[in-house]
Order: structure tokens, then C-alpha cells, then sequence
């Protein structure tokens, strides 16, 4: 991949090659049609840093291997190069990024588990306490005896309302 104006928002400025070949353009397309940007070649570093193939000779470089991830991520990627001293008897160097990942809580959900539907903090006092726990137990053994029953109907319309929910607040 080079360093062409028009794939400037995909590849970015800082690849090792000036034009595009072939394959640069097809990973390029490749990249644009499923929203992806290719993070090797938009941070600054020296030539050594970002070819990842070394010609048997040694002579030539090529940045060859490259790291897409989705546009919508691409901030959590800190840096990404290559590192000549990983010999895993292959010609290529290893690639490695630097990620952040961040955990985003939305704010309807942060508002959802505040108690805001129900008052929880008056499960502290220990009358009210009290007063839900013989609830609950009574609901629990409503549904005991559901097993007395032999109409299936009855039984759903059973089960139905001994776990609805109460509309008073506690």
C-alpha cells in the first residue's frame, strides 16, 4: 500500500511505500467495503519499525503484513509496528499493537439499577422486613400447590398470578 491521497482516510500517511501495487488496492477495497482501516500504516516510525518481510538476501524490505480492525474501534489501537528481533525462523517480523479497551456503560442502564421503581432502601426497616418475607412466602407456597392440579390452564393462570409482580411499591 502507498501513500496515495485517495485511500488517505483507510491507510492513512505513514507507509514504507509511496504507490500502491496490485495487492495494496485489492486490501484496500477489501478494507472500504467492510468499514475496516488498516492501522499499520497511520502511525509515524522509523523505516526499521515497519517493514515485516526481509527478502532471503536480505537486501529488500516490503511491509507486506498489515492490522484492520473495524472504524468504529480503530481509536481503542494506541500504536502498531513490527519487532525484528521475534525470529521464528520465517521471513516475516512480528506485528504487534498497543490496544486500550475501554468499558462504556449507557446511561439508561446506569439509570434502570438506581431503585428508581422501587424504593429498596425501605427493606432496611425491619417491619417492612418482615412484611416481604411472609409475602414471598406466600407466593412460594401458593405455588406449591400447584401440584394438586390437574387442569393445565388452571395451573398457568395459577402460576401467572402468584408471580406477578404487585403494582403497590414497597
Amino acid at each position: 500500500m502507498g501513500r496515495e491521497n485517495v485511500f488517505k482516510l483507510t491507510i492513512g500517511n505513514e507507509s514504507l511505500h509511496q504507490v500502491s501495487n496490485d495487492n495494496g488496492v485489492r486490501i484496500v477495497n477489501f478494507a472500504t467495503s467492510k468499514n475496516f482501516v488498516v492501522k499499520t500504516t497511520m502511525f509515524p516510525h522509523q523505516k526499521s519499525h515497519k517493514y515485516t518481510w526481509t527478502s532471503p538476501v536480505g537486501k529488500t524490505h516490503n511491509q507486506i503484513d498489515h492490522m484492520l480492525i473495524d472504524r468504529r474501534y480503530h481509536s481503542s489501537v494506541l500504536d502498531v509496528l513490527s519487532f525484528r528481533g521475534a525470529n521464528c525462523d520465517t521471513d516475516n517480523y512480528l506485528v504487534v499493537a498497543k490496544v486500550r479497551e475501554r468499558v462504556a456503560v449507557s446511561k439508561q442502564a446506569a439509570q434502570r439499577f438506581d431503585g428508581g421503581r422501587f424504593n429498596l432502601w425501605k427493606l432496611n426497616g425491619l417491619e417492612v422486613r418482615k412484611q416481604y418475607q411472609i409475602e414471598i412466602t406466600n407466593r412460594f407456597a401458593a405455588l406449591e400447590k400447584l401440584s394438586d392440579d390437574k387442569d393445565i390452564n388452571r395451573a398457568w393462570e395459577n402460576i401467572k398470578e402468584n408471580t406477578k409482580p404487585q403494582l403497590k411499591r414497597v
